[in-house]
C-alpha cells in the first residue's frame, strides 16, 4: 500500500490496517488509549454447542490474613484453597487490584477471577465488596472460601447461601453485601481448640505434619470441587463434596 501519496484517510486507513491484523475485533471498538476492554470479550474461541455461555465471570475469594507469620495458619485456609486453585488451572494472582491479591483465567471454557484480600481477615468486605461491584458480578457466581471452628478437621462443605456463623470475615463480606447471604460458600473444617486453648491462638496456630497431609488432599478434593460446580452446577458439586460417601471416606 502506497501511504505517501496525498488525500489518504489516515482514519479510515486506521481501520483497515486493524481489520487486517485483528479480523476478530468489532469494527465499532475505537482505538483510544481511554478505551475499556470488558472482560468478558477476552474469553477464548470455544468449539460450538449449545450449552449456555456466562456473562460475567465468577469470582472466587479465599479468606485469610496478610503477611508472613500468617503463612500455613488455620485462620489462612481459604488464602492456601485460592493457591491450590491457581496452580491446577495455570492462574497467576501476582497482581494488586481492588485490595488483593488477583488473577483472571479460566476454568474449562469459564472465565474466573481469584482473589485473596489483603485488608485482613475482619475487613475482607472493603475487598471484596468492591470486586463484585466493579464487575457487576452477580452474587450467586460469588464463591467465598474460609477455615470453620465447628467442622471436623480438612472437612469440606459447599452451602448456597448462609449467615457469618460468628466468623468475622465473612461478616464482614455479608456487610458489603449489603446484607444479602445469598451467596455459596466453601467451609473447610479446621477443628476445635484442643483442652482450653483460647480461639484466637487456635486458629493462628500452624498445622503439625499430619495435619498438613489431611488438609493437602482436602484441597485437591476442593479443586475438583470447584470445577464441578462452574462447569456442571451447584446440585452436582454439593452433592460430590457433602455426600455421606465422601464424608466417610474423610472420617476413616
Amino acid at each position: 500500500m502506497n501511504v505517501g501519496c496525498c488525500g489518504v484517510n489516515f482514519g479510515s486507513l486506521s481501520s483497515s490496517i486493524a481489520a487486517l491484523r485483528f479480523p476478530n475485533w468489532p469494527r465499532s471498538l475505537s482505538f483510544s488509549s481511554r478505551t475499556l476492554i470488558p472482560f468478558s470479550s477476552l474469553s477464548t474461541p470455544t468449539p460450538m454447542d449449545s450449552s449456555p455461555q456466562p456473562t460475567k465471570p465468577w469470582l472466587l475469594v479465599g479468606l485469610g490474613n496478610p503477611g508472613k507469620k500468617f503463612n500455613g495458619t488455620r485462620h489462612n485456609v481459604g488464602f492456601e484453597m485460592i493457591d491450590a486453585i491457581a496452580e491446577a488451572e495455570g492462574i497467576s494472582i501476582s497482581s494488586v487490584s481492588f485490595k488483593a491479591l488477583f488473577g483472571k483465567g479460566f476454568i474449562g471454557n469459564v472465565p474466573v477471577m481469584l482473589a485473596k484480600p489483603q485488608t485482613f481477615m475482619n475487613v475482607s468486605g472493603e475487598s471484596i465488596g468492591a470486586i463484585v461491584s466493579y464487575y457487576k458480578i452477580p452474587l450467586k457466581q460469588v464463591l467465598v472460601i474460609f477455615d470453620d471452628l465447628d467442622l471436623p478437621f480438612a472437612k469440606l462443605r459447599l452451602l448456597p447461601k448462609g449467615g457469618h456463623g460468628g466468623h468475622n470475615g465473612m461478616r464482614s463480606v455479608i456487610d458489603h453485601f449489603k446484607g444479602s447471604r445469598d451467596f455459596p460458600r466453601l467451609r473447610i473444617g479446621i477443628g476445635r481448640p484442643p483442652g482450653k486453648m483460647f480461639t484466637a491462638n487456635f486458629v493462628l496456630s500452624p498445622f503439625n505434619k499430619q495435619e498438613r497431609e489431611e488438609l493437602d488432599f482436602a484441597f485437591q478434593k476442593g479443586v475438583e470441587a470447584v470445577r464441578i460446580l462452574l462447569l456442571e452446577g451447584f446440585n452436582k458439586s454439593a452433592s460430590f463434596v457433602n455426600s455421606a460417601k465422601y464424608l466417610e471416606q474423610h472420617s476413616q
